[in-house]
């Protein structure tokens, strides 16, 4: 596959992920396929932070091993990055910051020095527009047109006017000027390729799928990775009709959420793993009261605070486990933000067709990263019916009548003749609690277990309602990859590369963690000859779930903890070693 990488780097306020976003929306707008990695440290300033924006024709699905141009705003960046650099590769830097003097740079690998504080000179002495010097000349070396550019940055500026905008525009001229003086395009630069694409991050298709599925009040308190969640809904409620309450814990948040579902809106919230922890015993609440939820759960580096801004798949367990005793979930986990857009879609679905919570598991990389999406991905009109369905006489209502289904008449609450109670304790198909004085006797005895089969029946149901595994790649591979979540993207890519190598491989791949439709699972494994589990926690938590709930062991793995991505070569090398 055709591409190009730009990789950009220096310390924590920089202006790093800007100029990386910029190059990325510069590449989209070419109609080119793009993954960006954001990968930045929880200070304000300082420590070692960089983005990679990866681009194709066709669709790269991680951010990839090497990179072509090297945008170096320390030193440091240049130790750290310059191997990643392809043999036709460059390092931009500016003379005046600091020297490569004694750095042993890879074979073939070039330098541009580019003035780019002299260059920003010529209009304000604010170090930062520096940055548009260098953006400007790593720019020419991408592909980029100037125009593309300087279309990018107004936009990046809004609604702003004057010197400022002038300036940016002004210097990364000057910078693109300067690189076709000094240097000729990157040879791996791509030409355009049609219509502009869609690009966004993970949460930011979560929030628009949230909003296409109906979703009109999230409640959310703000913790990394998920926040930015938050961020896009409160920008865009007026226009479309959210009403977002930033509560003051996590525990306010869910149960807002609970009460504004109660009540017949379609409702959220969304958190990180610290924050979901504080979540549980609410979710038990909706269970109990079987109200629909929807939840986002963007899994970071636990336990505790962990490492608050990388990545992780830790938290399936604690998802699994979420909320005293048991009761009926979902767990959605989507690899990319097409998915994430439609699987928002399917959650707020299935959380009012089985009148429980259903959660959607994402993390930093898929959260926090960019992908583009074909528009022909993102369907806007999402048909939203009503499932409120009361019997005709309303004197038999009963909220928790005992159905084949598990699924019980849903009313709006406060009707008249369709009054329930619906309290967080035991209860009959009214609503009335059988707790305290009716406890330990027989017949209370034996409706507590009844109802608690009707309510556990949903998840037979949940199972063939989730989105079933389904294979990628050649039916007949001597490998079959096992994955979910966001790891999907880099073993896709890690599959092309092992094709190139002569290695056919597959992939099977669960959009949904849980429940499990066994049958329809062993099926699937007994079509595979051997498989590698790729997970990106310690215990191989999605390997332990899939052989409790069928039998099926998967006994080679590879699992990463380190808080960084999966990169295609640790899949490639992995699989390579298994022949």
């Amino acid at each position: 596959m055709q591409e190009i990488s730009v990789r950009v780097g220096g310390q924590a306020g920089d202006g790093i992920a800007s100029i990386g976003e910029s190059l990325a929306r510069g590449f989209s707008r070419l109609g080119l396929h793009v993954f960006g990695l954001n990968a930045y440290q929880s200070v304000i300033r300082g420590g070692h932070v960089w983005y990679q924006a990866r681009a194709s024709a066709g669709r790269p699905n991680s951010p990839g091993d090497e990179t072509d141009v090297l945008y170096a705003l320390d030193r440091a960046t240049v130790d750290i990055h310059a191997s990643a650099l392809r043999q036709s590769g460059v390092i931009v830097f500016d003379p005046e910051k600091f020297s490569l003097a004694g750095v042993s740079l890879p074979a073939g690998v070039t330098t541009l020095e580019v003035p780019t504080l002299q260059l920003a000179r010529k209009y304000t002495t604010q170090s930062i527009l520096q940055n548009a010097g260098g953006i400007g000349a790593v720019s020419f070396l991408a592909g980029i047109p100037l125009d593309v550019l300087h279309q990018v940055l107004r936009d990046s500026f809004g609604r702003k006017s004057g010197d400022v905008v002038d300036w940016n525009l002004g210097a990364s001229s000057d910078g693109f000027q300067f690189a076709a003086q000094h240097a000729a395009p990157n040879p791996h630069a791509l030409p355009k390729q049609g219509a502009p694409k869609l690009l966004m991050t993970g949460n930011q298709a979560i929030a628009l799928g949230a909003a296409a599925a109906g979703c009109k009040f999230l409640s959310q308190y703000p913790m990394t990775p998920a926040s930015s969640i938050m961020h896009w809904m409160a920008a865009h409620s007026t226009s479309i009709g959210v009403m977002v309450k930033q509560a003051e814990d996590e525990l306010a948040a869910i149960h807002m959420a609970i009460g504004a579902s109660f009540g017949g809106v379609r409702s959220m919230t969304a958190t990180s793993g610290g924050g979901f922890s504080l979540m549980v015993e609410a979710l038990g609440m909706a269970g109990m009261t079987e109200t629909p939820l929807v939840v986002v759960e963007s899994q970071r580096s636990g336990p505790s605070t962990g490492l608050p801004t990388k990545t992780e798949q830790g938290d399936l367990n604690l998802m699994l486990g979420a909320g005293q005793g048991e009761f009926p979930r979902a767990i959605l986990a989507p690899a990319d933000p097409a998915e994430a857009y439609r699987a928002m879609i399917d959650a707020f679905r299935l959380a009012e067709e089985w009148q429980t919570p259903i959660l959607v598991a994402s993390d930093l990389h898929l959260s926090e990263n960019h992908m583009t999406v074909d528009r022909s991905e993102i369907d806007l009109n999402v048909p939203i019916p009503s499932l409120f369905s009361v019997p005709p006489n309303s004197s038999e209502y009963k909220r928790y009548a005992y159905t084949e289904s598990g699924v019980s008449p849903r009313a709006i609450p406060g009707q008249a003749g369709l009054q329930f109670v619906a309290g967080s304790d035991e209860h009959d198909e009214r609503g009335h609690l059988i707790s305290d004085v009716r406890a330990g006797v027989p017949v209370w005895v034996s409706e507590r277990q009844r109802m608690m089969d009707k309510r556990m029946h949903k998840l037979e149901g949940l199972a063939r309602s989730v989105p079933p595994p389904f294979f990628e790649g050649p039916a007949d591979a001597p490998l079959t990859f096992v994955a979910w979540g966001s790891t999907v993207g880099a073993v896709r890519d890690a599959m092309g590369q092992l094709a190139e190598q002569g290695q056919a491989t597959n992939l099977l791949r669960f959009p949904a963690v849980y429940p499990l439709a066994a049958d329809l699972i062993r099926a699937a494994f007994a079509r595979t000859h051997r498989t590698l589990l790729v997970e990106a926690n310690y215990s191989g938590q999605f390997g332990r779930l899939l052989r409790a709930e069928t039998g099926i062991t998967l006994s080679e793995r590879l699992l990463k903890y380190d808080g960084e991505p999966f990169f295609p070569h640790e899949i490639v090398a992995r699989a390579r070693g298994l022949n």
